[in-house]
């Protein structure tokens, strides 16, 4: 295997970032004590969590009252989803995609068998959400709408705003799963009248085991875990060393947006543009939808992506066929299929996630070696 590493998997998880991990070593050398205590090492930790709180609200366009810390995108989600069920106790139906992130999806299946209606809207071959469809499927019986902000296997953008619109309209919850989108696009939750939002630290250059749920003023939603920390909303101990790691995520993740994020958009164009030059009969899946940054989902042709992989590996490169959550299986992705590719297209596919720390020598890079194990392996199994 190659010593030097090529980290093109950020969709799966992101590389702390220096300013983080150097604040949340600080945080567990000085501030260690616990945030209900209240001496002075309790207030001092209080005070770093009431400061990252601050930070994420910040970044969200939210007052820091409505953030919730969790341990995650998945816990996030969890809660929003069964929290609004029972907020709408009387409405047994949630209209979803049938492209969301297996948090979401098996969650619902699993309350599906227990008695709720699942409404799965379909997406077009570029994997985009036909907003009439919605509009249709927001029935009076209906208690909650889960959609994601954006993909995690193509980077599509689902139209959140004009959902969360539609919902309101209609008087039915709205939750957002915004894992995918938070620091790599603006959000302004002044803007966009949803009612909670899940996202996870260790997606924007933060730590993992810390993430966020997005409560609405005024949504009184239920805890999944109950105790007296995060205002009755979430009990257990803070994870304050977590919480600071994301808060400082969120800072940078708001500098990094104020001074734009075509850099990253311009070296996900370098990369497809270049590969699709060099290998005929590829394709970018969701390339005619609006996409965040630095994702893209690269199809190959009739190379199984897992065959690539390997040997991207061996010479440096990190990348994926797909989400890390269901990586190792042979199914094809349902994402990818429910985008009308076959199971041949779909595990031809990789996916290349970019970040800031991304740089043009690592894109150019993998443009000069992805070509050749192509077509080496096209020469095998001829």
């Amino acid at each position: 295997m190659s010593e030097t590493s090529i980290y093109l998997d950020n969709n799966a998880t992101t590389r702390p970032a220096p300013e983080c991990v150097a604040a949340m070593m600080a945080c567990l050398q000085m501030h260690y004590g616990n945030p209900s205590s209240k001496h002075r090492l309790g207030e001092a930790a209080k005070m770093e969590v009431i400061a990252a709180r601050a930070r994420l609200a910040a970044l969200l366009g939210a007052s820091p009252a409505e953030i919730v810390f969790t341990s995650g995108g998945t816990e996030s989600i969890q809660q929003a989803i069964r929290g609004a069920l029972a907020l709408a106790a009387d409405k047994r139906r949630v209209v979803t995609s049938a492209v969301e992130h297996p948090a979401t999806l098996l969650l619902l299946e699993h309350l599906e068998a227990q008695g709720l209606e699942v409404i799965r809207l379909p997406v077009d071959r570029q994997g985009r959400l036909d907003l009439a469809m919605l509009d249709a499927a927001l029935t009076p019986d209906t208690g909650l709408l889960s959609l994601m902000w954006a993909n995690n296997e193509t980077g599509v953008l689902f139209p959140i705003a004009e959902a969360a619109a539609l919902a309101a309209s209609r008087g039915v919850l709205f939750h957002c799963d915004a894992v995918q989108a938070v620091g790599k696009l603006p959000i302004d939750l002044r803007l966009v009248p949803l009612d909670f939002l899940s996202l996870s630290g260790h997606k924007l250059h933060g730590p993992k085991g810390i993430g966020a749920l997005f409560v609405r003023k005024g949504r009184k939603l239920p805890p999944l875990l109950l105790g007296h920390q995060e205002r009755g909303r979430r009990g257990s101990t803070e994870n304050v060393v977590g919480i600071v790691g994301l808060g400082v995520a969120a800072e940078l993740a708001a500098e990094h947006l104020a001074s734009g994020i075509d850099a990253v958009a311009r070296l996900r164009d370098r990369l497809e543009s270049r590969l699709l030059a060099a290998l005929p009969g590829a394709s970018v899946n969701g390339a005619g939808a609006p996409r965040v940054a630095g994702t893209s989902s690269f199809n190959l042709g009739n190379v199984e992506a897992e065959l690539v992989l390997d040997k991207l590996d061996r010479a440096g490169v990190c990348a994926s066929a797909g989400a890390a959550c269901s990586a190792g299986g042979t199914e094809p992705s349902h994402v990818l299929t429910a985008m009308g590719l076959g199971k041949e297209g779909a595990l031809a596919t990789l996916r290349f996630s970019l970040s800031r720390y991304t740089t043009v020598a690592e894109v150019d890079a993998v443009c000069g070696l992805l070509p050749g194990i192509v077509r080496s392996l096209l020469a095998e199994a001829a």
